[in-house]
């Protein structure tokens, strides 16, 4: 394929990516903010098993939403902008819904078929299982309205509704459990109301009313949003195994109590470092695909935000996992201590998980997903016998080792497996200002080891403040370095 190379379009592309940046940002900063919350707030609610149970749902939750429903929305985002130009979106919305209520229709018959096999393999409560089933219904709707509203660049609504969502359910939520005594089934319940409040603020926002007319189903949608949706959601399924089947190991080998302590280190890494990352990707990628379809070369633009997830990532993950026994004590009941154990090694996968979004888009664009599934499902099946080996002579530390070890293969698989015309540049001269200035910060480090100043939040703060304030001083004294 043959691009054209625009450095116009890439720096008005780039310049509107930053806008959305900063449209997107309070919505990430409030959820990051919302999920740092969650965990203190719930962990002082419940006790270890009581978590461990609704960590358990929400994972079992998650299962099925990857393999009924996330597909359907993600593909509404990927062809949106085609459909736009076609000018057939009232048949390509009634095609994404169908597609939607078949799907969770038939998630609903597979579950009543196979209840007993569900039951046993997830170790999970009937009452659960049900509850579970109402609650992928308004979390698949959000799920499909939110990639509509990606789609149509309004960041101004997704913002508004995600920070309602944040705080409606954590506030629902404790109210269900508080006043009511239902345990993790007070956090379920919470999250349903939240979500379907969202889905009728979504239905107004994303105007789909108005484009939405029911017309008979146009069948040749079909082929390729299957062809680009289905690898996905297996995909999804893989990185779903590498991070979270870790939970229902570790619950039929040690109990709901363990599942609980693995819950709260996940829930102190995975959700708020992406939520966080996410700022830049989920503002990037629309633009990204619209510069694809439009013949653009969009690998300089995919490089130069490479470099900027290094430049916000590591440090971040670097002062989390040193920080390890204080980060859990700021954040986490002291029933969940041992958490800590978990820390740096589910902070530095989420980092090799998180740069993966840039390096796997070149698969998306060229619409060959199955490439991103096999890679990620070898990655997945080594991070499932690594956690079976480990847990039971290593216990914590072994579903760290298991997750840390299959992200960072996922992500060596996909800078192994390039597609020609999508090959990615290197940003080194982020990273050689990012060396530099880990120089400063690693002998801060030790002085803070060697003084023993027992003020963590001050020193981790003093750290990042160093790093950043040194690798902008290497950028303004070497200017050959100040851009890739």
């Amino acid at each position: 394929m043959e691009y054209i190379e625009n450095k116009q379009v890439e720096e008005e592309q780039t310049r509107g990516i930053f806008q959305d940046m900063a449209k997107y940002a309070p919505s990430k900063i409030v959820g990051t903010l919302g999920n740092a919350l969650i965990v203190p707030v719930y962990t002082s609610l419940l006790p270890p098993e009581q978590y461990g149970l609704y960590t358990i749902s929400i994972a079992l939750l998650s299962f099925l939403c990857i393999i009924f429903s996330d597909w359907v929305g993600l593909s509404g985002l990927r062809f949106f902008r085609h459909h736009q130009i076609m000018q057939d979106m009232p048949k390509y919305l009634t095609t994404l819904v169908f597609m939607l209520t078949f799907n969770i229709l038939l998630m609903l018959l597979v579950a009543y078929v196979f209840r007993e096999n569900f039951y046993s393999f997830f170790h999970i409560p009937v009452k659960y299982f049900l509850a579970i089933l109402l609650l992928i219904i308004p979390v698949a709707v959000r799920a499909l309205l939110f990639q509509l509203i990606r789609a149509q660049l309004k960041s101004m609504s997704f913002t508004f509704s995600t920070i309602m969502n944040q705080f409606l359910t954590i506030g629902l939520s404790v109210f269900f459990v508080k006043y009511f005594h239902l345990g993790a089934m007070g956090m379920l319940l919470g999250m349903g109301v939240s979500i379907s409040l969202i889905d009728l603020l979504l239905i107004y926002q994303s105007n789909i009313v108005k484009w939405f007319k029911l017309q008979k189903v146009e069948w040749t949608f079909l082929i390729p949003i299957w062809k680009y949706g289905v690898p996905i959601a297996a995909t999804s399924l893989s990185a779903w195994i590498i991070n979270q089947s870790n939970k229902f190991i570790m619950n039929s080998i040690k109990g709901f109590s363990e599942a609980g302590i693995v819950g709260v280190g996940y829930g102190l890494t995975l959700p708020l470092l992406l939520t966080v990352f996410a700022i830049i990707t989920v503002a990037a990628i629309p633009r990204i695909i619209n510069m694809y379809e439009e013949k653009i070369d969009v690998r300089p633009i995919i490089s130069r935000f490479v470099g900027y997830y290094l430049l916000i990532s590591l440090p971040m993950i670097t002062v989390m996992s040193l920080y390890c026994v204080d980060y859990v004590n700021i954040f986490a009941n002291e029933k969940f201590y041992t958490a800590f154990k978990l820390i740096p090694y589910f902070a530095f996968g989420t980092f090799f998980l998180a740069i993966t979004d840039y390096t796997t888009l070149q698969y998306h664009l060229a619409n060959k997903t199955y490439i991103d599934f096999v890679i990620k499902l070898i990655s997945g099946i080594v991070g499932v016998v690594l956690n079976i080996v480990l847990i039971p002579s290593h216990g914590l530390a072994g579903v760290g080792i298991a997750t840390l070890a299959a992200n960072i293969l996922y992500f060596l698989l996909t800078i192994i497996i390039v597609l020609p015309d999508l090959r990615l540049r290197f940003p080194y001269k982020t990273v050689s200002k990012m060396i530099l200035a880990g120089m400063p910060f690693a002998g801060l480090y030790f002085v803070f080891l060697k003084f023993n100043f027992s003020h963590a939040i001050f020193e981790m703060i003093s750290l990042l403040v160093v790093f950043y304030a040194f690798y902008w001083f290497f950028g303004r004294i070497f200017p050959r370095l100040s851009k890739d």
